[in-house]
């Protein structure tokens, strides 16, 4: 401003004619543009003085600019802008916010806030008139500079960094709380609609959400919108109000600056509030419509908040460039609460799944809009280490547990990664737990409650082979369906055996062969063949045929012929039998024995116990191994004392018991037949 003076003195003393011309048209065109009292002049800011017209004022600048002064008219008007702001505009303002900041009742500081606000524009408005002229010569090439948007820019910014440079946090606390409330009051008139029923509410009455919040709000005495009772409701003259900020705010380039942080905390605790209340342990229905919906009002809303929706806006069906950014960051951090909400708690929705997938699916749908996989893995790991993979947890427990999460994360992740990495140490837990294969192969066979879909998955027609040579790249789909592994994927593992992989393949990958596997099986099967005599050959005959398909034929041979084994010795002791029966009554055994004959090299082996049989009983069995070797020439049988079963009766004092019991109880039993009493050793 100094400059621009002296400049115009200078020309003065040069020439008289010209200097008074020249002098004239800058007292004009500063008195014009600015108000008296920011150049120091007695007239104060709201005195009656006449302002030049734009014709006088147009008149001063084409002298002005024929003495070359007008490139330093736009420094000039920024200048003096900036030295009032701060001697001035800026102290009345915040003057008048110091004495309401800490106003509690929020209508009363409502109106008080648009007091200040539009104190802050009346004194600006002569600036933001003068603003307006110095564009319009500057499209007409009377001044020189950073043309009009530039200056427009240099202005605002000028007047955003002067008066919010160091904004009282009491301030921001008064702005985002009366924003808190124009929030619930504009949800609260959309709830409501043009006949009074709340469309959040239609059609949802059987979620525990909206039950609970729909009897809340019928039984409260308040408002939900602006929380006053509901006969001094002020939600109209709230909408109202509100506009009317947003408007003054607009004109003075303000809305953003003075909102947008109020908005975004507002928006943030909102949509937390909303989801714990609504979402938490809540896994059996998708909520992502629901919240969509939701955030298509929350636009809405904040379309009035930013002037882009209401009566004084022409209607458009395409949001502006505020809105969709606007709209973009509010999905953005939903996905993001929501996807963290989801990992919170994955570890009871896997233990729920089937019934948790709309969970599952809707957590797959935010990862793929954020970058919380890492954050993913950390929180399931820590969660199973914590809360599964510990010594109170049987073992039949773990592998369940096991068994859903491979199917809830290949829901999640088809391309298996989080279960390979996240569930490793489950894996690396189970290799320490002495009955883990016993366990898998129980339930592979249908002998465990707890690991029932093992039976199941065992049955399915199209099962993944595990016999080696089968991890190929050659059946991955066709070319154009090719997906890329995520960047945290093992590169040394093959995609395609990853991502074929079932139940079983994963479960006997644990301890790396199916060996253990098969020799287990072998063993579960021998002791039920040979202690369960009501076994079903289907059943095991079924058993072994679906295991062929999953461990391949070779390894599977001894099972084969340890049921072959129980099948011809069925039909040798029908023919042993047959054969007594043909002979007097007096020639017959005064018991039957039935042996089940194994061939010793197939059956696992046995432990080699002596067991001292009552003579009787041995001379039957050398009677059985001659039969024997009549139908079977040059073969003979090596008798197993200590294994099989025992059906005989017992006499007691008052009643005769028919118990099945070990050759080893059935030889103490028969020894009390020779000497009644105690016996002592």
């Amino acid at each position: 401003m100094a400059a621009a003076a002296a400049a115009a003195e200078e020309e003065a003393g040069s020439d008289a004619g010209p200097a008074q011309e020249l002098l004239a048209a800058w007292n004009t065109v500063s008195t014009g543009l600015v108000p008296p009292a920011a150049l120091g002049l007695a007239s104060s800011r709201t005195s009656g003085a006449v302002p030049p017209k734009e014709e006088e004022l147009r008149a001063a600048v084409e002298v002005l600019r024929g003495h070359g002064l007008h490139s330093v008219l736009e420094e000039w008007f920024v200048e003096v802008l900036q030295n009032d702001l701060q001697a001035n505009i800026s102290l009345e303002f915040w003057n008048a916010i110091s004495q309401r900041e800490n106003c509690a009742d929020e209508p009363q500081c409502l109106l008080l806030l648009l007091d200040a606000f539009g104190l802050l524009e009346s004194r600006l408005d002569p600036y933001l008139r003068s603003l307006e002229l110095l564009e319009k010569w500057t499209r007409l090439g009377l001044l020189m500079g950073t043309g009009a948007q530039g200056l427009r820019e240099k202005v605002h910014t000028t007047l955003r960094g002067v008066l919010f440079f160091s904004t009282p946090r009491a301030f921001q606390e008064m702005i985002q709380r009366l924003y808190g409330r124009f929030l619930r009051v504009y949800m609260q008139s959309k709830r409501k609609g043009e006949g009074g029923t709340d469309p959040e509410l239609e059609g949802e009455l059987d979620s525990r959400y909206a039950r609970r919040r729909y009897y809340r709000l019928l039984q409260s005495p308040l408002c939900a919108g602006c929380g006053s009772d509901k006969q001094q409701c002020w939600c109209r003259q709230a909408l109202e109000q509100f506009h009317q900020l947003s408007q003054v705010l607009h004109r003075l380039s303000l809305l953003e600056r003075v909102s947008a942080e109020a908005v975004t905390s507002t928006l943030h605790q909102v949509t937390r509030e909303r989801m714990e209340d609504r979402c938490r342990g809540e896994y059996e229905r998708s909520f992502l419509r629901e919240f969509h919906k939701w955030i298509e009002r929350v636009v809405g809303w904040l379309g009035r908040v930013f002037l882009q929706d209401g009566p004084s806006r022409p209607a458009s069906p395409e949001p502006g460039p505020t809105l969709r950014r606007w709209r973009c960051h509010v999905q953005r951090f939903f996905y993001r609460i929501y996807a963290g909400l989801r990992i919170e708690e994955l570890f009871s929705i896997i233990r729920d799944f089937p019934d948790s997938r709309p969970a599952v699916e809707d957590l797959k749908y935010c990862l793929e809009r954020t970058d919380q996989r890492p954050q993913l893995l950390v929180s399931l790991r820590a969660a199973l280490e914590t809360r599964l993979l510990h010594p109170g947890v049987n073992t039949c427990d773990i592998i369940t547990l096991y068994i859903s999460a491979i199917k809830a994360l290949r829901v999640l992740d088809p391309s298996m990664v989080v279960l390979e990495v996240a569930c490793e140490p489950i894996r690396r837990y189970l290799r320490t737990r002495e009955d883990t294969v016993r366990q898998i192969v129980a339930g592979l066979t249908g002998d465990s409650d707890g690991t029932g879909d093992l039976a199941v998955e065992l049955s399915k027609t199209d099962p993944a082979s595990l016999e080696t040579g089968q991890d190929s790249e050659d059946d991955s789909g066709e070319p154009e369906d090719w997906v890329p592994d995520p960047v945290d994927a093992d590169p040394g593992k093959s995609s395609s055996k990853r991502r074929s992989s079932d139940i079983i393949s994963l479960l006997v990958s644990i301890y790396g062969s199916k060996d253990l596997f098969i020799n287990e099986y072998r063993s579960l099967l021998a002791d039920r063949l040979l202690h369960q005599f009501s076994f079903s050959p289907e059943r095991e005959i079924r058993n072994v045929e679906l295991l062929k398909l999953r461990f391949g034929e070779a390894p599977m041979h001894f099972c084969e012929v340890m049921l072959k084994d129980m099948a011809d010795s069925r039909r040798i002791n029908a023919n042993i039998r047959e054969e007594d029966e043909k002979r007097p009554a007096e020639e017959q055994p005064p018991f039957g024995v039935y042996a089940v004959i194994l061939s010793s090299e197939f059956w696992p082996p046995f432990k080699d116990e002596k067991l001292e049989v009552p003579e009787d009983i041995r001379e039957a069995l050398e009677v059985y191994c001659r039969k024997y070797e009549k139908l079977k020439a040059m073969r003979t049988l090596s008798w197993k004392h200590t294994l099989g079963l025992v059906t005989m009766d017992v006499e007691l004092a008052d009643r005769t018991l028919s118990v099945a019991v070990t050759p080893v109880q059935a030889v103490v039993l028969l020894y009390f037949q020779d000497q009644a009493g105690a016996w002592r050793s």
